[in-house]
C-alpha cells in the first residue's frame, strides 16, 4: 500500500465519525505547546501545522514549512501559514472558505484550545456553529490510534529489533565495564540509535544507579553517578524510527542484599502474571487490579500504573491502569507497555518494561527488555 494511501484510509474512517456527528469541519493544531500527533497520523507531515479535514473527504494542510510539507506530507492541498499571518484563527477562516464550508455548519476545534481563543474563533466566525468539547474529535481520533493498522505494526516491529540491538549492546558495555556511569549509558543510547536510521530518542533517556532508583522517574534524568554498581540500577528509554517509538526499562542488579532480591522476584512475577492475562477481550483495568493486588498480598505497593499504549507518542492509548474511569478492552492491533515495579528510599528501585502486540491469537512481546544481573 502506498503512502498516500495509508493516510486516505485513516482519514476515511474518520469522515465517517464527522458525518455521524453531523460535522463539517474538523480543525487539528500542531504547534509548539499545542502538540498532536493525530496530525502526523493523518498526513505524514512531521509537525508544526494545522490541519483541515471536511466531511466531504477533503483535507487540507497548512504547514509552518511547505518546503517541508511538499517532501513529506499527503493531503488534497497545501497552503503555507504565512498566507494566513501565521494566525490560527484567521487560518480557519481561510479554511472554511476554501473547502467551501455550508454558513452555520458545526466547525470543531481542538479541545486543548484556550477559553480566550475560543471566544476569537466565534467572534470572527458568527456565521457557524464553533465547537470544543473534551470528548469529541479528539477523543474519536485517540481510539482509532489505539488500533494500529498494519504500516503502523511494521514500524513499530522495525523500532522493536533496533530496541533489542541496543539492549544486548548496552548489557555488553556494561560487563565490560565501559560503561560506568548514568551518562555513559545514555550517550551510548543515543549514538547508537541514530546510527540505526532512528530519528533520536522516543522520550529523555532515564539511566539511575544504585544511589538514585528508588525514584520512578530519576531526577535529572541522568548524571555521572556510577551506573551497574553493587545494588539497583534502572535504565528506561525508548527510540524513535519514522514517528513511531519503543519503551523499555532494564535493571541491572550487582551483589543485591536479600530486600533488592525479594522486590526484583515480585516484579518478575507481577510480569509474568500481567502477560498471562493480556489477550483479546481483557479489561485493561482488571490486568492492573490483579498485579496492584498481587503486590499488595506482598505486602509491597507498586506507585504507578501497570503500563499504557504506546505509538507516535511514548504515552497514549490503551491506559493499563486501575482507575475507575479505565474503560479500555484490550483488542487485536493495540500496542502498549507492561512495566511494574518497586522502588524503596534505601535499597533502590527496579522495574521490568517491554512492549507488547496485541494479535488474534493472544500477545507477541515486541521487545527484550529484562533483569540483567551483572
Amino acid at each position: 500500500m502506498s503512502h498516500t494511501s495509508i493516510f486516505e484510509n485513516r482519514r476515511e474512517r474518520f469522515y465517517d465519525w464527522m458525518a455521524r456527528e453531523g460535522i463539517s469541519l474538523v480543525m487539528f493544531e500542531d504547534t509548539e505547546g499545542r502538540r498532536d500527533p493525530a496530525l502526523r497520523w493523518f498526513s505524514g507531515q512531521p509537525a508544526d501545522a494545522l490541519l483541515f479535514l471536511s466531511v466531504d473527504r477533503r483535507a487540507l494542510l497548512i504547514p509552518w514549512d511547505i518546503n517541508l510539507a511538499k517532501q513529506y506530507a499527503q493531503a488534497d492541498a497545501l497552503i503555507p501559514y504565512s498566507e494566513f499571518d501565521r494566525q490560527a484563527n484567521t487560518a480557519l477562516q481561510g479554511a472554511a472558505a476554501k473547502l467551501k464550508i455550508p454558513l452555520g455548519s458545526k466547525i470543531e476545534i481542538p479541545a486543548l484550545t484556550a477559553y480566550p481563543a475560543f471566544l476569537r474563533y466565534v467572534g470572527d466566525m458568527m456565521d457557524f456553529d464553533i465547537i470544543c468539547r473534551d470528548q469529541g474529535a479528539g477523543a474519536a481520533v485517540e481510539k482509532l490510534r489505539a488500533v494500529k493498522d498494519d504500516e503502523e505494526i511494521k514500524l513499530l516491529r522495525t523500532a522493536a529489533a533496533i530496541t533489542n540491538d541496543l539492549i544486548d549492546l548496552v548489557e555488553q558495555k556494561v560487563r565490560s565495564g565501559k560503561i560506568k556511569t548514568e551518562f555513559d549509558a545514555a550517550r551510548l543510547l543515543e549514538t547508537e540509535a541514530r546510527k540505526r536510521g532512528c530519528e533520536g530518542m522516543g522520550f529523555e533517556t532515564l539511566a539511575a544507579g544504585p544511589d538514585r532508583s528508588f525514584s520512578i522517574h530519576a531526577f535529572p534524568a541522568y548524571t555521572r553517578a556510577e551506573f551497574g554498581g553493587p545494588g539497583l540500577s534502572i535504565l528506561d528509554f525508548g527510540v524513535k524510527y519514522q514517528g513511531y517509538t519503543t519503551d523499555v526499562t532494564l535493571t541491572f542488579v550487582r551483589e543485591p542484599v536479600r530486600a533488592q532480591e525479594k522486590m526484583l522476584i515480585l516484579t518478575e512475577k507481577a510480569y509474568t502474571l500481567a502477560l498471562d492475562l493480556a489477550k483479546p477481550g481483557a479489561e485493561a483495568r482488571e490486568i492492573a487490579a490483579v498485579v496492584d493486588l498481587f503486590f499488595t498480598l506482598s505486602k509491597k505497593h507498586m506507585p504507578h500504573g501497570l503500563g499504557h499504549g504506546i505509538g507516535l507518542e511514548a504515552h497514549e492509548a490503551p491506559a493499563i491502569r486501575n482507575r475507575k474511569d479505565n474503560h479500555w478492552i484490550l483488542e487485536p492491533g493495540m500496542v502498549f507497555t507492561l512495566e511494574p515495579g518497586l522502588y524503596d528510599p534505601v535499597h533502590g528501585g527496579c522495574r521490568l518494561e517491554n512492549d507488547i502486540l496485541i494479535t488474534a491469537e493472544g500477545t507477541e512481546v515486541l521487545t527484550k527488555g529484562r533483569i540483567i544481573r551483572l
